[in-house]
């Protein structure tokens, strides 16, 4: 038997050995980041490219693929992209948008685009909680909405590496005036001709943790998202969560629990757990949209509890994979600075990379990266590296 033929045959036996001693990597299929910065100077509308406002870079892609990413979450303001209601796209954001989409796709990678307005379209002074522009009221009503999602989903229903995010954390409007906001640039994305998934947020701000509230705006989330329909045969379609793990749920500090149980690492898991019982009850799928511990509770001192935090919290997302489709942290992006949640590097673009942000130890072994050439990954597993990454974090490295 020649050589070769031995090789062939004991490379087939490694690969087989690997695949069958391997630990079964969790199902989930969206791992990653948002990337910050078009959606930035919110009371400056429709503002001036990078004076107000700013996109992504393709460093940043290139670092967060790099490192095993496969997922951007990209917020945009619908006032720049459609600058009065039911008008055509505006051609100069179209085009930075087509330019992000365009690399990040092309890398492999899946973009969420997602209106970070928070259910208002030119709002007032308070462009979360302004009573102005609330979409579904009758200054915004659902069909302009709708029509806006029509025209991005025209644009990018060839690629089915775009997901479409309806809103980010629809806040202080009706739960049920929500819903019929939603169902209607739902069913405007499907006449559309576009078969993509679509995330829908819910109201209060999307809390998982306040999935159930009914305290005020109407009906809980629980309720009134039973409603949320998909007019394809096959729902293509997931809800999305976002989770902080300071007392209010707020993201707006570095703290670990709450007021009365400060520096729990098992919080995270705790918030989770209600909308993860209601996704199985209901045969639905879910996304975390936001999450984050500061970049200073990650490592080994007394409160340093960041790190132990997310491991429990992410292990807990791949133990319930059969309804969670994954996650984008929060966040990235280019004028962030030390932003205490930031996950791009120092001198992220630099000829001479900067150090990672603790953060990224911490989620590195919980990556889904994107798909590798059918050789690469032959020869990777060959090497035995298959083995050892999947294996790593099972074996408690991080």
């Amino acid at each position: 038997m020649s050589w070769s033929r031995v090789a062939t045959i004991g490379l087939s036996l490694v690969i087989a050995t690997l695949s069958a001693a391997a630990p079964v990597r969790a199902g989930l299929t969206y791992t990653g980041v948002n990337v910050a910065g078009a959606e930035f100077g919110q009371t400056s509308l429709p503002g001036t490219y990078n004076t107000h406002y700013t996109y992504p870079t393709a460093a940043e892609v290139d670092y967060y693929v790099g490192k095993g990413m496969n997922t951007f979450r990209l917020p945009v303001r619908w006032e720049r992209l459609q600058q009065s209601q039911n008008a055509a796209l505006n051609a100069a954001e179209l085009g930075r948008l087509n330019t992000f989409v365009n690399y990040a796709t092309g890398k492999g990678a899946h973009v969420v685009i997602e209106p970070h307005n928070f259910a208002r379209y030119y709002p007032g002074t308070d462009f979360q909680t302004s009573t102005t522009g609330v979409i579904g009221s009758a200054t915004v009503p659902n069909a302009s909405f709708a029509d806006f999602w029509s025209r991005v989903a025209t644009q990018y229903k060839s690629n089915n590496r775009v997901v479409f995010n309806l809103m980010n954390e629809p806040a202080n409007v009706n739960t049920d005036q929500w819903v019929g906001s939603a169902n209607a640039a739902i069913a405007a994305i499907r006449n559309a001709g576009a078969g993509n998934l679509i995330l829908v947020p819910g109201t209060r701000w999307t809390g998982a943790w306040t999935w159930n509230n009914s305290v005020t705006w109407g009906r809980s989330n629980a309720a009134a998202m039973l409603d949320i329909v998909d007019p394809l045969a096959v729902d293509n379609i997931a809800f999305d969560v976002h989770q902080y793990l300071d007392n209010d749920g707020s993201g707006t500090s570095t703290q670990i629990g709450t007021n009365a149980n400060p520096d729990n690492t098992d919080i995270g898991v705790q918030r989770l757990t209600t909308f993860t019982s209601w996704l199985h009850a209901n045969n639905r799928r879910g996304f975390l949209g936001e999450f984050a511990v500061a970049n200073s509770r990650v490592g080994t001192g007394a409160t340093q509890v960041g790190d132990e935090t997310l491991v429990k919290m992410l292990d807990y997302l791949e133990g319930h994979d059969d309804v969670w489709l994954g996650w984008a942290w929060w966040a990235g992006g280019p004028w962030w600075g030390e932003y205490m949640f930031t996950l791009d590097p120092t001198n992220v673009g630099a000829a001479n990379q900067g150090a990672d942000r603790a953060a990224m130890g911490v989620l590195q072994p919980y990556l889904t990266a994107v798909p590798e050439p059918a050789g690469a990954v032959v020869i990777a597993a060959a090497c035995g590296w298959l083995a050892l990454s999947r294996g790593s974090r099972r074996s408690g490295q991080a």
